[in-house]
């Protein structure tokens, strides 16, 4: 795998986690809004439909295609004025009333609940419900909401739709200790332009993934576009998974998207789609992760915070088409940084929380539970990337992480790009193999204790642990194979880190370089010729 670096200061917006900011750069389709009321399969006596029509996949790809051959409309945004005074403490107090929910009469259903216009989510989102081949929209009445008497929102007109997303809750027949589905929080959202999100095996949330990444022209802002309607189908018995198709529209691009979700010991997700391009556009990047990642053991600046680490993620974790496994821990770096590293097929990538340890965060809010979630191609994707996007960031509440898979055929204006990946929120990857991981990357002043540090020496140490350093015998002799795209290494050691955890094993090594231009670093660990560990790169920016 080769790996390339830029610097990319305007293409990137940083994304605000609080309520996405009304993200990105909405779309329309030209969808009928049927009027009156019919039944649905499942669905609960309060809600209202639109006159059926034919609905496939197939349809709602052809659907995509004519879109993008047409000029860009954006989406209705009900009655702006008052949207706009739905703040984040009164959006949060517009609850869809759990017995109107969609499914909620179908045994073994994921029943589904929706979520209102509001401050940070301004535009109308279509919903409808399948059955038989046969799609009906979803009416918006203010009725299905709990709404407090002095909300602003009992001020909006009934037209257009105000439904800006929607939640997947939990099997209706399921009932644990922490209740039955209506208490319970749901396990998948998708909420804001084209973001959708679920939990893992902890129960927790985290990390977003969306349609798509889209950079228009090289230096311009990103732009995200809109899943601007869904259509639902109900798990058809235990096990089974919920369909949601998804119509995506923004100015340089449509797509339609299948999710097959299941809920298992975390989240499945098998996702199939196509994009069509309505204008020519520099990058196009496929099933597109977004995260945080403030500090960690890495690097922390004195006083910044009273907290050990604060990150949804800490790392990227690739497994190449080559078979080679390769973890990059994340940066918050001093400018915006893009990291290419070129495939052909690649196996699989994602965005990982590996320190499950409450100590190294101290917060209530669970950041040693945030899933991590892997993607695993369907078929071969043929030759691209996956490239990874870092943005400075000075506090907790950015989304300031992306990873996404570049294919590197040309992004013209009418091409469609067809892909198709299996996405799962779970503790880490999948498929592990048999090779020891990285578990940390420190860094420290180089040089020698007790003697004078020199200048432009940077010391660091990376940690392994399991796979075959469980199994070496006492005095076992591990090589650190190091490369540097600049520098020179000196006091080059391994050694078994003094603790009750078998196979755990650093490398420590300083690095002398001059200049502040970043560094590209990557190591891994031996035993004769036996590879003993997964490869680590490292993106090394030097300070004063």
């Amino acid at each position: 795998m080769s790996v390339r670096r830029s610097s990319d200061a305007q293409s990137v917006c940083l994304l605000d986690r609080r309520g996405l900011l009304q993200l990105g750069l909405a779309a329309q389709a030209a969808l009928a809004l049927g009027g009156g009321s019919a039944a649905a399969q499942g669905a609960a006596d309060n809600l209202k439909f639109g006159p059926p029509a034919p609905f496939s996949f197939d349809i709602l790809k052809k659907l995509a295609k004519d879109l993008a051959s047409r000029p860009y409309v954006e989406p209705a945004r009900p009655n702006p004025d008052i949207v706009r005074r739905i703040d984040y403490d009164a959006h949060g107090k517009l609850k869809f009333k759990a017995d109107d929910a969609l499914y909620a009469n179908s045994p073994g259903a994921y029943p589904i609940t929706f979520m209102h216009v509001g401050q940070y989510f301004q535009k109308t989102v279509r919903m409808h419900a399948v059955s038989g081949g046969q799609a009906r929209e979803i009416l918006y009445d203010p009725s299905q909401f709990d709404m407090p008497p002095d909300s602003v929102a009992r001020k909006l007109d009934p037209q257009p739709s105000a439904f800006a997303g929607f939640w997947i809750r939990e099997a209706k027949d399921q009932v644990t200790d922490k209740g039955d589905w209506k208490t319970r929080e749901p396990f998948a959202t998708f909420l804001g332009a084209s973001y959708f999100r679920a939990i893992g095996q902890k129960g927790q949330v985290g990390l977003s993934a969306r349609g798509v990444a889209l950079f228009p022209s090289p230096g311009a802002q990103e732009e995200f576009p809109d899943f601007i309607a869904h259509w639902f189908e109900p798990a058809k018995a235990d096990g089974d998974p919920v369909t949601v198709c998804s119509l995506l529209d923004g100015p340089s691009l449509s797509g339609a998207f299948r999710f097959l979700i299941r809920r298992t010991s975390g989240t499945v997700m098998d996702i199939e789609a196509e994009v069509t391009l309505r204008r020519d556009v520099d990058r196009l990047g496929l099933a597109a992760l977004t995260s945080m990642y403030w500090f960690s053991e890495t690097a922390k600046p004195f006083l910044m915070d009273w907290r050990p680490e604060v990150h949804d993620s800490d790392g990227l974790a690739m497994w190449t088409g080559s078979g080679e496994r390769i973890w990059r821990p994340l940066n918050n770096p001093p400018r915006v940084m893009t990291s290419t590293f070129a495939d052909e097929n690649p196996r699989g990538f994602g965005l990982m929380q590996r320190d499950r340890v409450f100590d190294h965060y101290q917060d209530g809010v669970r950041y040693q539970d945030r899933p991590s979630t892997w993607i695993e191609p369907t078929g071969e994707w043929g030759k691209g990337a996956v490239q990874l996007v870092e943005l400075p960031t000075d506090d907790e509440i950015h989304d300031n992480v992306v990873a996404y898979w570049l294919p590197d055929d040309p992004k013209k204006a009418g091409v469609t790009v067809p892909i198709a990946y299996r996405l799962t929120w779970q503790d880490g990857e999948p498929s592990p193999d048999n090779l020891a991981r990285c578990v940390a990357t420190r860094l420290g002043r180089g040089g020698q204790p007790g003697l004078p540090r020199p200048q432009g020496v940077r010391k660091f140490l990376v940690e392994f642990l399991g796979g075959p350093l469980a199994d070496l015998p006492y005095g076992a002799t591990v090589e650190a194979v190091l490369w540097a795209s600049r520098g020179t290494f000196s006091y080059v050691m391994t050694d078994a880190v003094p603790s009750d955890v078998k196979g755990h094993w650093r490398a420590q090594f300083d690095l002398t370089a001059q200049g502040p231009e970043p560094i590209e670093m990557r190591c891994y660990l031996k035993a004769g010729d036996q590879v003993m560990s997964e490869t680590w790169l490292y993106q090394y920016h030097p300070t004063p």
